[in-house]
């Protein structure tokens, strides 16, 4: 089985251009991921995703732990299979669910207690068990467990998620190393935590960086702190992260903050926004624009969402048969406006990796 491999193909300033290599194929850097959540874009079919450009896509294996059971997806011959999706997966190790959940979870030094939101039944998760359920499911990269704490939490509660992250990614990274690693195919990355606070961003990237993951992740940011906030603490994670390793922006999926973030070094992101954006009836534009569909302007108006887009949408639906499918309710409104959404964020980075590569 192919083992995980980054290659960091050129360098233009911070901006980088690369290939991740995985069992089930390569995807370009930079890149964007749709979100999967529970094996499956909403409204979409593998094949469509496939057609906006993307490569890679994430699923979350807290979710499919609860529901169907990680256990119930490998005996049907693992998620690839489980959801007809034959390129590269990455699963979210339920990190996100600590801060998402809020109320509904209890925290301790050995790992987290949940509470299903489907039916109330309690769920316990630990590095390990996190690791063990993301091997049964067999995407081709894992994530560790982590605590990923508020925005505008204490100084002292960001500095405890820290430490309590770094130790967590230890007993993971030694649990994967008792299976043989990434010789089995599967990477493993470490995810870089520490609020907005720059010097505790550095020590957490410090510390991962030590473990020698197949690639690091950047959490906990995007969950309520300011632009600025985000800029400075992503600045002081990528600062002590190997330049041979790729880098992952969890949860950002906004234009300006993918432009802002590989200009500062980052390789990879992956949000829910384009599909929620498209089942809310709104659509990416150039320029940071939005675009509301359900607005009476659109009504009348002859033109595609956005002039010369290539998306299905595009190509095929004006906007007044948009803002028509969106007032009636109709759910192929969800469906066209998500396909843009993703190829709108594909083209962006498709357009990134070119100038990466010094050829615009």
């Amino acid at each position: 089985m192919t083992a995980f491999r980054f290659e960091l193909l050129g360098q233009n300033g911070a901006l980088r251009r690369g290939r991740c290599h995985t069992p089930h194929g390569t995807f370009e850097t930079p890149c964007f991921a749709p979100v999967g959540t529970y094996a499956t874009l909403k409204g979409l079919t593998p094949e469509q995703v496939k057609a906006t450009g993307a490569e890679l896509i994430l699923a979350n294996s807290y979710h499919l732990h609860v529901r169907p059971g990680a256990e119930r997806i490998e005996r049907l011959g693992g998620l690839h299979r489980f959801m007809h999706w034959d390129g590269p997966i990455l699963t979210d190790s339920g990190g996100y669910q600590v801060f998402s959940l809020g109320g509904k979870v209890a925290i301790d030094e050995d790992g987290v207690t949940f509470q299903s939101v489907i039916d109330g039944s309690s769920h316990r998760c630990t590095p390990e068990s996190v690791l063990t359920f993301q091997k049964q499911l067999g995407p081709d990269i894992a994530m560790v467990l982590d605590h990923c704490p508020p925005g505008d939490a204490p100084a002292e509660f960001q500095r405890q998620a820290h430490l309590r992250t770094i130790a967590w990614a230890k007993r993971a990274r030694d649990l994967h190393d008792h299976w043989g690693g990434s010789a089995r195919g599967q990477a493993v990355f470490g995810i870089v935590q520490g609020g907005t606070h720059p010097e505790l961003r550095a020590e957490s990237a410090q510390a991962l960086a030590a473990m020698d993951f197949d690639g690091y992740a950047i959490g906990g940011l995007s969950v309520g702190e300011t632009k600025q906030q985000m800029a400075v603490a992503l600045s002081a994670a990528v600062d002590e992260l190997p330049a041979g390793k790729v880098r992952y922006m969890m949860g950002v999926g906004m234009p300006e903050d993918l432009l802002a973030a590989t200009a500062a070094g980052v390789d990879m992101f992956d949000c829910v926004v384009p599909t929620r954006h498209g089942r809310n009836h709104q659509a990416f534009a150039p320029d940071g624009h939005v675009l509301k569909m359900r607005n009476e302007q659109y009504k009348d108006d002859p033109n595609p969402l956005v002039e010369g887009c290539a998306c299905y949408c595009c190509r095929n639906y004006s906007r007044a048969y948009i803002r028509h499918l969106a007032v009636a309710n109709e759910m192929l409104a969800g469906i066209l406006l998500s396909l843009h959404n993703i190829h709108f964020l594909q083209d962006l980075m498709r357009s990134i990796r070119r100038r990466a590569e010094g050829l615009a």
